[in-house]
């Protein structure tokens, strides 16, 4: 075996210098515990996060370096207990001696070859990222519900006497004339699709649930997209087929999936090797902060619609769910909005990540739980 020199003149196998090199090289924070809760191995990132060297980080245990009683601690004893993997989401670890407020997701799990010892990996958010998306996507629905209403009352009652009247000009108009006053009256109808759509926001009223299948209802989006607007795109399938069902409604998880599946189709277009994966899978531990409780409701349940076309560009990434942002020449801006919403009636949370041939928009949704004692 090809071997390299340490520091300490020891020698180290050139493999273990790579992965060494490797981790170094991520951008994430991660760190290894040992079976007493002292960080043995640090990368670059994570000494830059903590803001300590590697040796003064093997001199302390994780509790010296993150916030009383954080959610970390908590996490890497589940991670010991269960043996498997555990993540959670915006959790902050920031203390003074890491530069205050520090809201990472955390991804920890038991190191294979090395018992009792855990990974951690944090993923540092940005400050965009760390205010409520729900509460943004929320808000943002609420001046949707409140523009909808005034537009019912102001425009669709004056549009339906417009288009009336062109209706009644056409009777006595000539060929040319009678194409104008199509085109009144298309344009009419188009307003009020369009104002119709906007509708849908002010609709408060409890959605009825039920368990569902999530696979059930990812085959009839499939089949749908490709009988129409997908038919020349790949679509490929990662199920985790021993998902409990979803707490949902099941026509509005299509809507969402078939929304999420048709903007993935159109921004593949140019795409010569387009493919569309849909994904589902089970991630214990994972809580979030929803809003309406001060509790971190579990939403174990990851579907993931992912497409490798060009991204979505990055001046809109952070309002993509806000109504009327739009990248679409014709496009009205609802879509996504109308998806948050779905998803925020649910209780759960829809993210996005994208960048240049990966784009994956990431549900995370809550799972059925029978309440009736066995």
């Amino acid at each position: 075996m090809t071997t390299s020199s340490s520091a300490s003149g020891a020698e180290v196998p050139a493999e273990r210098d790579l992965g060494v090199s490797i981790l170094n090289a991520l951008p994430h924070p991660v760190i290894m515990l040992d079976p007493e809760g002292r960080v043995c191995s640090a990368n670059d990132a994570a000494q830059n996060f903590f803001q300590s060297s590697a040796a003064v980080l093997g001199r302390h245990s994780l509790r010296h370096f993150v916030p009383f009683g954080s959610p970390l601690l908590q996490l890497v004893e589940q991670v010991r207990e269960r043996g498997a993997s555990v993540n959670e989401y915006r959790v902050d670890v920031g203390t003074p001696r890491n530069g205050g407020e520090r809201v990472v997701d955390i991804y920890a799990a038991p190191a294979s070859d090395r018992p009792g010892h855990v990974v951690i990996m944090l993923q540092e958010r940005t400050m965009a990222d760390k205010m409520d998306k729900q509460l943004t996507h929320r808000g943002a629905a609420r001046s949707v519900t409140g523009l909808a209403a005034m537009l019912a009352h102001e425009i669709k009652n004056p549009l339906s006497g417009i288009r009336g009247a062109a209706q009644l000009l056409e009777q006595s108009a000539d060929d040319e004339d009678r194409a104008l006053t199509q085109l009144i009256t298309d344009e009419a109808d188009r307003i009020v699709k369009l104002v119709d759509r906007m509708e849908v926001f002010s609709d408060e009223r409890p959605i009825e649930r039920e368990p569902v299948n999530i696979h059930a209802v990812l085959e009839h989006v499939k089949r749908l997209a490709l009988s129409g607007f997908a038919r020349d795109i790949r679509i490929v399938e990662e199920y985790d087929p021993s998902l409990p069902p979803v707490y949902a409604n099941r026509d509005q998880l299509i809507q969402v999936f078939l929304n999420l599946v048709k903007n993935a189709a159109e921004a593949l277009i140019d795409t010569p090797d387009a493919e569309i994966a849909l994904t589902t899978a089970f991630r214990p531990g994972v809580r979030l902060s929803v809003p309406g409780t001060r509790e971190r409701v579990s939403l174990p349940l990851e579907f993931c619609v992912r497409d490798n076309g060009p991204g979505v560009p990055e001046e809109i990434q952070t309002h993509m769910f806000d109504p009327f942002v739009t990248t679409k020449t014709n496009g009205t801006g609802l879509g996504l909005a109308l998806v948050a919403k779905i998803v925020g009636d649910h209780g759960g949370v829809i993210e996005c990540e994208s960048q240049p041939r990966r784009t994956t928009f990431r549900l995370l949704l809550p799972a059925y739980i029978d309440k009736i004692a066995d």
